[in-house]
C-alpha cells in the first residue's frame, strides 16, 4: 500500500505539471492580454493613444508579458516550486498567493459543508427510497432529483436572491457576516451569524449534489437488492433492515465512494455560481474576474489548485475503497 501511495504521488506531481502547461496555454489562447485590455480602458477614459500605448508597453515589460509563452510559464512554475509564489495579479496589484489565502478558507468552508450535506442527505434518501421502488416516496424524490439535477444552479441562485432581497428584505446577502460581526472575535454568536448568511450558497451548491447522490445510491442499491446473496440472506430469516444495512448498502457504496474523488471541485464549481450571483468574497468571483481580465497568474493558479484537489481526492477515494471492500488490493 505504501509503495502504491508513493507511486501515485509521483505520478500526481507530473500530472500537475501537465495540468499547469495546458491551463497556461488555454488561458493565453484568447487574443490580447491584460496590457491590451488596460490600454483600451485608458483610451475609453479619454487618454491619448500614444500615452495608452506607452502604458501598455511598460506593463508588458514589468510583468514579462513581452516574453515568449515558454519563458512566462517557466518563470511562473519556477516561482511556485522555489519560492512558493504564484505570481502577481495585474488587476488587484497583489501577490496571487495572498489573494488565494484570503479567499480559500471561505471557499473550502462552503464546499466542505455542501459536500457533507449532499453526501449524507443524498445517500440517506437513496437508501430510503430504493426499497420502496415505484412507490409514492420513490416517485416523489425521483422527480425532485431530476428537477434539481437539470436546473442550472445560477437559475436557483437568481430565484433565491430575488426571494431574499425583494420578498424577505434580508440584508448583508453579499457577505459572510453582519456589519457588527465582521471584526468581532470568534464566538457562538458569530458562528450563528455566519450560518445565517451562508445558508443560501450552501443550499444552491448542495442541491445538485443531493440529487446526484440520491439517484446513484438508489440505482446501485436496487441492483444489489436483486443479487443472489441478498436473496440468500432473506431466505435465512434476517430482518429486511438488517439485509439492507448490513449486506446491501456496503456493496452499493462503491460508486459513491469513487465519486468522492471529484466531488470537492464539483462543489467548488457550484460555489462559484452561487458566489457570483450572491456576490460572496470567495474564489468563485475571483476566478471569473481573472478570466475576464486575462489575469493569467490567478487563473492558472486556481486551475492548478483544482487539478490538485481532483488528484488528491481520487487517491483518497481509492484508499477508502480498499477499506470498504477487502477484496480490493493495491500492489
Amino acid at each position: 500500500m505504501l509503495n502504491y501511495i508513493i507511486r501515485r504521488l509521483v505520478i500526481a506531481f507530473f500530472m500537475l505539471i501537465g495540468i499547469g502547461i495546458v491551463s497556461f496555454v488555454v488561458i493565453k489562447l484568447p487574443p490580447g492580454d491584460f496590457a491590451s485590455r488596460y490600454r483600451q480602458y485608458l483610451i475609453d477614459r479619454g487618454t491619448p493613444v500614444e500615452e495608452a500605448d506607452n502604458a501598455a508597453r511598460i506593463i508588458r515589460e514589468q510583468y514579462d508579458l513581452d516574453k515568449p509563452l515558454t519563458t512566462q510559464f517557466y518563470i511562473w512554475i519556477k516561482g511556485i516550486v522555489t519560492e512558493g509564489k504564484f505570481g502577481y495579479s495585474f488587476a488587484y496589484r497583489k501577490d496571487v498567493g495572498q489573494l488565494i489565502a484570503d479567499r480559500l478558507p471561505k471557499t473550502l468552508l462552503l464546499a466542505v459543508i455542501c459536500h457533507l450535506i449532499s453526501t449524507v442527505v443524498g445517500v440517506g434518501l437513496g437508501i430510503f427510497v430504493a426499497p420502496r421502488k415505484y412507490g409514492f416516496w420513490d416517485n416523489f424524490w425521483s422527480v425532485l432529483a431530476f428537477i434539481f439535477t437539470s436546473m442550472p444552479r445560477f437559475s436557483i441562485a437568481v430565484i433565491l436572491l430575488y426571494v431574499l432581497v425583494i420578498t424577505l428584505k434580508q440584508p448583508s446577502i453579499s457577505s459572510f457576516f453582519s456589519p457588527e460581526f465582521v471584526m468581532a472575535p470568534w464566538s457562538l454568536a458569530r458562528v450563528v451569524d455566519m450560518l445565517k448568511h451562508i445558508w443560501p450558497a450552501i443550499l444552491i451548491a448542495g442541491l445538485g449534489g443531493v440529487a446526484r447522490n440520491l439517484r446513484v445510491m438508489r440505482g446501485n442499491l436496487l441492483d444489489v437488492l436483486n443479487s443472489q446473496y441478498v436473496t440468500t440472506a432473506r431466505a435465512k430469516g434476517l430482518k429486511e433492515s438488517e439485509v439492507i444495512m448490513k449486506h446491501a448498502v456496503p456493496n452499493a457504496l462503491h460508486t459513491i465512494v469513487a465519486y468522492q474523488g471529484t466531488v470537492l471541485p464539483y462543489m467548488m464549481q457550484g460555489e462559484l455560481e452561487a458566489a457570483i450571483v450572491l456576490g460572496l468574497p470567495t474564489m468563485g468571483p475571483l476566478f471569473y474576474e481573472s478570466l475576464v481580465n486575462q489575469d493569467i497568474y490567478i487563473s492558472g493558479s486556481l486551475l492548478l489548485m483544482y487539478g490538485a484537489l481532483i488528484l488528491i481526492g481520487n487517491l483518497l477515494a481509492d484508499l477508502f475503497l480498499a477499506v470498504l471492500d477487502p477484496r480490493i488490493r493495491y500492489s
